[in-house]
C-alpha cells in the first residue's frame, strides 16, 4: 500500500459542492491499495503512520507524530499513486488494486484507523473529490509498505 501525507494546518475534501471531509492540523493522506494487498498491509502501513514524526518538538525538530499532537488525520483514496509512469506520456493504472478490492481495503483502513486514532476523516471512493489544503512547511512524505508474505 501507498500513502502520501501532507501534514497541513487545515484541509477538506468535496464532492459536488458539499464538504465531505474536513480536519484542521493534522495529516492528509491519499491512500492507494495495489494489487496483491492485504489487509496486513493496510495495518502496517497505518502503524507508520500514526507512529511517523513529522510534526515539531519544541526545539523544531521532526520529533512528534499525528497521534502525539492529537492532530486530524484526512483519509483520501487515490488509485493513481499506483501509476506507472516509466514509459510513454499515458499513466498505466495495472499496479493499483481493482476498484472493488480497493474501496475494500480502503474501508479496512479507515475502520482500523477510526479504531486507533480519535479524529479521522475521509474522502468518497470512487467520486470526483475536489481537494483543498494548507500545506504546512511544506512537508510532504511517500511511504510504501512491501506487500506482506502469503500465508
Amino acid at each position: 500500500m501507498i500513502a502520501l501525507l501532507q501534514r497541513v494546518s487545515h484541509a477538506r475534501v468535496e464532492v459536488d459542492g458539499d464538504i465531505v471531509g474536513q480536519i484542521e492540523r493534522g495529516l492528509l493522506v491519499f491512500l492507494c491499495a495495489e494489487r496483491n494487498d492485504q489487509e496486513a498491509d493496510a495495518d502496517s502501513l497505518l502503524s507508520r503512520l500514526l507512529s511517523y514524526r513529522v510534526f515539531p518538538d519544541d526545539a523544531g525538530k521532526m520529533n512528534r507524530s499525528v497521534t502525539d499532537i492529537g492532530g486530524g488525520i484526512l483519509l483520501v483514496p487515490q488509485f493513481t499513486l499506483a501509476a506507472d509512469t516509466r514509459s510513454g506520456t499515458r499513466p498505466s493504472f495495472t499496479p493499483a488494486a481493482p476498484p472493488e478490492r480497493g474501496r475494500i481495503l480502503f474501508d479496512y483502513f479507515v475502520q482500523r484507523a477510526s479504531a486507533r486514532h480519535p479524529l479521522v476523516k475521509t474522502g468518497q471512493f470512487g467520486a470526483d473529490m475536489k481537494v483543498s489544503l494548507t500545506n504546512d512547511g511544506p512537508v510532504t512524505f511517500w511511504l510504501r509498505v512491501p506487500h506482506a508474505p502469503a500465508n
